[in-house]
């Protein structure tokens, strides 16, 4: 496929009106939406947005390239737009934007389709092409410039054929893997030709990694070069001379990134497996590396949850199927065999919840070395062992610390694992397995072990605490409790306080079976259903030109997905999130009104007939999901398409 296949005449603007960046974005999707290549303007716009907040898409020396993989796009399209006066764009180089190239692609893109939008990238860097553009004067013009001449295919390498000349590899990468990769790509390929420079670059594009690095190619280079706002493979580069920075850096300075990875001081880049610190350019705040390292616990932890929790509700949903006597209401999930081999599964994947949440922030945080100790943490966290359980005068029964002592005990193994990693730093490099093999665990998993007798006495009481006071939330309080956990899912759909409310929820369920279930854990599920239903809701009643959107959030609401409405919420958090959290709020109150009760700790909709009063409890969702829907599409009304 090549650009002019998705460079439309009918969209093109040789003379934007819009000065500034917004106003230019409305502009040029408007021409989308007249040429019938999009569904709805709104929600394009929104996921332009979203992109560039992450970071300005205006790369400097004129262009800018906004782009969005989107289900309402309906055919993938390149949108050029020429300022005389230029567009302010707040680009990377200060400077404005005269040439933008809006890339709308599908949310279900083909590879082929990228790969096209990838080569834009390469004519951009061509000499004396921008020139061209600007001096064209009809669509028609700009289309046979694209024709003339046809850049390097996805792929090629690029190199030069100087056996003599230094030799550098690379990997680009950005969020979306559109644009910056392969413009960053093709910007040090450019600039290594011009000093005389062997490079041979990997690109982790949207269609998947292009012309891959392999062993030969590592051991032979000189130094290499890491642009990526995303997390690459970097073990393999040990011991190489390494540059690592932010995407843009390889489209804007690719001679100082060339400099310096063939500069003899470039660090040395050691991979955590050798127990060497790793000092890379890549600087994160303190709030992004704790979110960073969290969200790698969570969505790690998160498949133990749904596969564990859709086990367990299918042990009670047999169990009730098959009948269980009165007196053995207790034993319901496990009084029949097939049911008890179904809880016997669904219990085994959740007691390793709190150990992988654990693990994998300290992974996260210190590679391979931080893993065991974070598992020993979290099973710690799980099972309440302090230093008053120690001995045979142990004066206190264990009390699990749960979510928050895991989550604790993540960050705690893995901070524990760099100091450790700093400390044998000295020894030669021949020591380099042994440490691996059996300094970092014996040491990692002893001293994050005693670490956690201790943290667990004030963790296992902040989470008693909060047990107690939610739990003594009961009668009339029974509405303010669904409220305030109902609400929890909604405020970050996935994240900390959402899993905070959800494994409390949970833990209700052991001392509920024999009454019939927990009016937590309903409270809960309706509260985490309402936000992508309530997306729906938005979509069907005040944008119906963006309902193929809304359609894939009922799937995901009804199936206990809160994290559906994510991209909504980042591209408009100020007004998606109160709206959700209302909602949400207000499912949880009714089912804690009503008394609702649930056997199982997920599923939506496919456990529904767990509950007590399953119509009851599908209306409040649907009353939640409706409110909050409401409320967003209001607040929205301004910006409707």
């Amino acid at each position: 496929m090549q650009i002019n296949d998705l460079l439309a005449a009918e969209t093109m603007i040789l003379n934007l009106a819009a000065t500034d960046k917004i106003g230019a974005f409305k502009e040029m999707i408007a021409g989308l939406k007249q040429a019938n290549r999009i569904s709805s303007e709104a929600d394009f716009l929104e996921g332009i947005l979203a992109r560039e907040a992450q970071t300005s898409t205006g790369l400097g020396d004129g262009i800018g390239i906004p782009h969005a993989k989107n289900a309402t796009v309906l055919q993938p399209t390149i949108v050029f737009a020429r300022s005389e006066m230029g567009v302010a764009y707040d680009a990377l180089d200060g400077q404005p934007v005269h040439l933008l190239f809006m890339i709308a692609v599908p949310d279900t893109a083909s590879n082929t389709h990228l790969e096209a939008l990838a080569n834009l990238s390469r004519f951009l860097l061509r000499d004396g092409f921008t020139t061209q553009l600007m001096a064209a004067k009809t669509p028609a013009e700009v289309r046979r410039l694209f024709d003339e001449s046809s850049p390097n295919t996805l792929g090629e390498e690029g190199t030069i054929a100087n056996e003599d000349a230094p030799l550098l590899v690379a990997v680009t990468a950005c969020t979306t893997g559109i644009a910056h990769t392969y413009m960053a790509e093709e910007s040090l390929k450019k600039q290594a030709a011009a000093m005389g420079v062997c490079i041979k670059v990997e690109t982790n594009g949207a269609s998947g990694v292009g012309n891959k690095l392999n062993a030969q190619d590592i051991a032979a280079a000189d130094g290499v070069i890491i642009a990526a706002d995303k997390k690459v493979d970097m073990a393999r580069f040990a011991d190489k001379p390494l540059v690592n920075v932010p995407v843009a850096e390889g489209i804007r300075h690719p001679e100082k990134l060339i400099t310096q990875a063939l500069d003899s001081h470039a660090p040395i880049y050691q991979t955590a497996e050798t127990g060497t610190y790793s000092d890379t350019n890549e600087k994160l705040s303190l709030g992004k590396a704790f979110y960073r390292h969290l969200m790698s616990g969570v969505s790690s932890m998160l498949p133990f949850v749904i596969g564990g929790g859709i086990a367990i509700a299918l042990a009670f949903l047999i169990d009730q199927t098959l009948g269980v006597p009165q007196s053995a209401l207790s034993q319901l999930g496990t009084y029949h065999p097939v049911a008890a081999f179904f809880k016997q599964i669904g219990n085994t994947a959740f007691n390793f919840m709190l150990p992988v949440l654990a693990g994998y922030i300290a992974y996260s945080i210190a590679e391979k070395p931080g893993l065991v100790a974070g598992f020993v943490a979290g099973a710690l966290a799980a099972n309440g062992y302090s230093i008053f359980n120690v001995g045979l005068n142990a004066s206190h029964q264990p009390v699990p610390s749960g979510f928050l002592g895991a989550l604790v005990g993540g960050f705690l193994a893995g901070g524990v694992m760099l100091m450790l990693k700093r400390a044998f730093a000295f020894l030669p490099k021949a020591l380099d397995g042994i440490k691996s093999i059996l300094f970092f665990p014996v040491l990692g998993v002893i001293v994050t072990g005693f670490l956690m007798l201790l943290i667990n006495i004030p963790m296992s009481a902040i989470n008693s605490g909060l047990n107690g006071f939610l739990s003594s939330l009961n009668g009339t309080n029974a509405i303010l409790l669904g409220a305030l956990l109902g609400g929890m899912e909604a405020i970050d759909m996935g994240g900390p306080v959402n899993k905070a409310a959800y494994v409390f929820g949970t833990g209700t369920l052991a001392a509920s079976v024999a009454t019939g279930g927990s009016t937590v854990m309903a409270a809960v599920m309706a509260g985490g259903m309402v936000p992508p239903l309530a997306i729906f809701v938005a979509t069907l009643l005040f944008s119906q030109k963006n309902r193929e959107a809304g359609l894939t959030n009922i799937v995901m609401g009804l199936s206990f997905i809160t994290e559906g409405a994510i991209p909504f919420a980042a591209a408009d958090p100020a007004r998606a999130i109160p709206s959700f959290v209302a909602g949400s709020a207000l499912a949880g109150g009714l089912v804690g009104l009503a008394g609702i009760k649930l056997l199982a700790p997920h599923g939506g909709i496919f456990v529904v007939a767990l509950t007590n009063s399953p119509l009851l409890y599908l209306l409040f969702v649907a009353i939640g999901a409706i409110v909050a829907g409401v409320i967003y599409g209001l607040l929205k009304v301004p910006d409707a398409d």
